[in-house]
């Protein structure tokens, strides 16, 4: 194993666009060196170029987060070339509607579970134990506003966001004793591609720049918890006390995100 420079490093999954890309612009322009790692990885290094990144300050592994047996390795080979990161993040994630009654939906949340969930974990994996016999490090899990709440069509990502934060949370009392830090960041709508398909009003629309700017700040604190941005965390409050009755009339009919095979 290599032993690390002085400059912190961030491991950050789903690093080939939105907020991924976004949070890896942030800890660059912050100092960090970079672990940057996507299924796509000549989007990564077209991206490297064109911010002018010196080729020293990063390395790029291709990886499925939904396959235990490629991201794992990932992290190993992370830890062989640059060290134990500071910060890791399991950003990748899927946003799919769903639909119960249609058998090859299942089959999507299926991977959305993968993904979104297993991922993380198998994302997180391979650091414990660099971290925990260092005695520092930060694991940040992005889950969101949509975990709160379930919302009609929704159903696989909001059931996968609400076990992010579970886990995260289950998570960080487990590695606090070793002085390992453990934050959940909630976006609420963020200006992606993902989201420029949903059909329905996304109030708070928060550009991928600024969302990256706030989380950052929120990782270095080393917050337990937070709402990105501080709007949407009122809104998610609100929705968590409205009685069952009074939140499905207020949200039945509510347009659905799309399905995977809907145009």
């Amino acid at each position: 194993m290599i032993q690390p420079t002085a400059s912190r490093l961030a491991f950050i999954t789903g690093a080939s666009s939105g907020i991924g890309q976004a949070l890896a612009l942030r800890l660059h322009e912050s100092g960090y060196r970079l672990a940057l790692v996507a299924r796509r990885s000549s989007e990564i290094e077209s991206w490297a170029v064109h911010h002018k990144l010196a080729p020293e300050s990063y390395q790029i592994y291709s990886a499925d987060v939904s396959l235990s047996n490629s991201i794992v390795p990932a992290g190993l080979a992370c830890i062989e070339r640059q060290g134990v990161p500071d910060v890791v993040i399991a950003n990748a994630g899927i946003s799919v509607g769903v639909d119960t009654g249609v058998r090859e939906d299942l089959e999507v949340m299926n991977r959305v579970f993968a993904t979104n969930n297993i991922g993380m974990a198998a994302t997180f994996h391979p650091f414990i134990e660099g971290m925990t016999a260092r005695g520092s490090g930060t694991l940040v899990g992005i889950g969101s506003v949509a975990g709160i709440r379930g919302l009609p069509g929704h159903g696989a990502y909001c059931a996968s966001k609400a076990a992010v934060i579970a886990y995260c949370e289950s998570l960080r009392g487990e590695m606090r004793p070793a002085g390992v830090k453990v934050v959940t960041l909630c976006p609420g709508y963020i200006d992606t591609p993902l989201t420029r398909q949903n059909r329905y009003k996304m109030p708070f629309l928060m550009q991928p720049e600024a969302f990256a700017q706030q989380a950052l700040a929120a990782i270095e604190a080393g917050v337990s918890y937070r709402v990105i941005p501080w709007q949407m965390g009122i809104v998610a409050k609100m929705l968590r006390l409205l009685p069952n009755g009074v939140f499905d009339k207020a949200f039945s009919g509510r347009p659905r995100k799309h399905r995977q095979k809907e145009d």
